[in-house]
C-alpha cells in the first residue's frame, strides 16, 4: 500500500522567494506601464492597424488561456481517471489552471483599448457572438475549478470529489472549443473558419498546459527541498511527448485539408512558403523547435536527465508561442478573398498583405500576463497546503515496491 500524502504550504520566508516575488512584481510594473502609455497615446503606438487588431499581447493571452485548460490535465487524469499516483499532483495542477487562466484574462482586459468597456461585455449579451459565450465559459471554470480545490482539500466534502473533477473535466473542453472556435467559426479571415481549430486547440492545451505544470512542479519541489520520484517523472514526460505528437498530427491535417481546397491555396502558400517571418515561425518555431526537437528529446536515452525534461517543456512553450504567433496573426496578416480569381485593391490597401511588427509595449504586456500567473501561484504555495511533501516513487507509485522487488529478483 501506498503511503499517505502529507501536503504543507512552503515557508516563503528565504531570499530566494522573495527575489522570484520581486522579478515577477518587476515584471507585472513594467506590463502596467506599458499599459497606461498605449492607453494614454493611442493603440497607433503600438505594431496594430485596422488590419491586424489582435497584436501580440493576444498571442500570449490565448496562449495563456489555452494552457489554463491544459494545466489541468494531472488533476483530471487523478479523478475523472481515478490515477492514484497522480492525486498528490492534482492541488498543483488545479491551481495553475485557475492563475493561467487569470493571467490570460488580464491581458485581454488590458489590451481592450476601452477597458471600461468591458462593462458592456458584461451587461449586455449577443449569443450569436462566441465571446459572449467565452465569458460564461472562462468564469464558469474559475467557479468550477475554486470548488473542485475546495473539495481536494476538505475531507468534510472528499464524497464529492470524483464529481466534481468531472465536471472540470467537462467544463475544461468546453472552454478550449470555446476558444478553438473564435477562429473556427470566423469566415472573415482565409486562415480560420475551419471546423478543426476546436479540437486542434484542445490538443495544444493538452501540451502547452503539461509542459507549463512540469516545469512548475520540477522548479518548486526542488527549490522547496521535496523529492520527486524518477517514475513520476516518466509518466508526465511520456504524456508531454505524446501531447506534442498529437500537435502535430492535427497541424497536418488542417493544412492538408486546407490544401485539398482550391480557395486555401494562396493563405498556405503564404503560411508554408512566402510568408517571411510566418513560414520561418512555422517551420522552425512551431514545427522544429515545439515539435520534432522536444519528441527526440523526450523519447530518447536523453530523457533520463531532469534537466533535459525541463529543456523539452521550454521548447514546447517556444513553440506554442510561436505556433499562436503564426494561426492570430499570421492569419490576420493575409487578406480574405472576396471575388476568386480577381484583383482587388482599394484605397484601404485590400487585397494585399498587412505590414505588422510587435512593440515594445505589446510585448511587455504579455509579458505581464505571465507574470501575474506566476506571481500568483507562487504566492498561493505560501498561503495553502498544494504542495505535496514527497513524490519519491515509494510515496505515490503503489506499484513500486512490488516491481522493485521484482526487478530485484530477476537480477539475482
Amino acid at each position: 500500500m501506498k503511503k499517505a500524502i502529507h501536503f504543507r504550504m512552503i515557508e516563503g520566508r528565504s531570499l530566494g522567494y522573495g527575489a522570484l516575488l520581486a522579478v515577477l512584481g518587476a515584471i507585472i510594473a513594467a506590463g502596467l506601464g506599458a499599459t497606461y502609455y498605449m492607453e494614454h497615446n493611442g493603440h497607433w503606438v503600438t505594431g496594430m492597424t485596422n488590419k491586424v487588431i489582435w497584436g501580440t499581447p493576444h498571442v500570449f493571452a490565448v496562449f495563456l488561456i489555452v494552457a489554463a485548460s491544459g494545466a489541468l490535465n494531472v488533476a483530471s487524469i487523478a479523478s475523472a481517471f481515478n490515477r492514484a499516483a497522480y492525486k498528490p499532483m492534482a492541488r498543483l495542477s488545479a491551481l495553475l489552471a485557475i492563475t493561467l487562466l487569470v493571467g490570460g484574462l488580464a491581458v485581454l482586459v488590458l489590451d481592450l483599448g476601452r477597458p471600461d468597456r468591458l462593462i458592456v461585455a458584461m451587461t449586455y449579451y449577443n449569443f450569436k457572438s462566441i465571446f459572449a459565450w467565452n465569458i460564461y465559459l472562462y468564469t464558469g471554470f474559475m467557479a468550477i475549478v475554486g470548488v473542485y480545490i475546495w473539495v481536494m482539500m476538505d475531507n468534510s466534502v472528499r464524497q464529492f470529489y470524483k464529481a466534481a473533477g468531472i465536471a472540470a473535466f467537462i467544463w475544461r473542453l468546453a472552454l478550449t472549443t470555446g476558444t478553438g472556435s473564435i477562429f473556427g467559426f470566423l469566415v472573415a479571415r482565409q486562415a480560420y473558419d475551419a471546423a478543426i481549430m476546436a479540437p486542434m486547440f484542445i490538443i495544444m492545451s493538452f501540451s502547452f498546459g503539461l509542459a507549463i505544470f512540469l516545469l512548475v512542479l520540477m522548479a518548486s519541489m526542488n527549490w522547496t527541498g521535496r523529492p520527486i520520484g524518477d517514475r513520476i517523472l516518466n509518466r508526465l514526460k511520456n504524456l508531454q511527448g505524446v501531447f506534442v505528437a498529437a500537435v502535430l498530427y492535427f497541424a497536418v491535417a488542417y493544412h492538408l485539408t486546407n490544401l485539398y481546397g482550391t480557395e486555401h491555396h494562396g493563405i498556405e502558400r503564404f503560411i508554408l512558403l512566402d510568408g517571411g517571418i510566418y513560414t520561418q515561425l512555422f517551420w522552425i518555431g512551431q514545427v522544429l523547435i515545439g515539435g520534432i526537437i522536444p519528441l527526440v528529446l523526450l523519447f530518447s536515452p536523453l530523457s533520463r536527465s531532469r534537466s533535459i525534461i525541463a529543456l523539452a517543456a521550454i521548447l514546447v512553450i517556444i513553440g506554442g508561442l510561436a505556433q499562436m504567433y503564426v494561426i492570430i496573426i499570421g492569419g490576420q496578416a493575409y487578406p480574405l478573398i472576396m471575388f476568386p480569381g480577381m484583383e482587388v485593391s482599394s484605397a484601404f490597401q485590400d487585397g494585399t498583405i498587412a505590414e505588422y511588427s510587435p512593440s515594445l509595449p505589446e510585448v511587455l504586456l504579455g509579458l505581464a500576463g505571465v507574470g501575474i500567473a506566476l506571481a500568483a501561484t507562487t504566492f498561493a504555495l505560501k498561503v495553502l497546503p498544494f504542495l505535496p511533501a514527497s513524490l519519491a516513487d515509494a510515496d505515490v507509485d503503489p506499484h513500486h515496491k512490488q516491481e522493485a522487488a521484482e526487478a530485484t529478483a530477476e537480477a539475482a
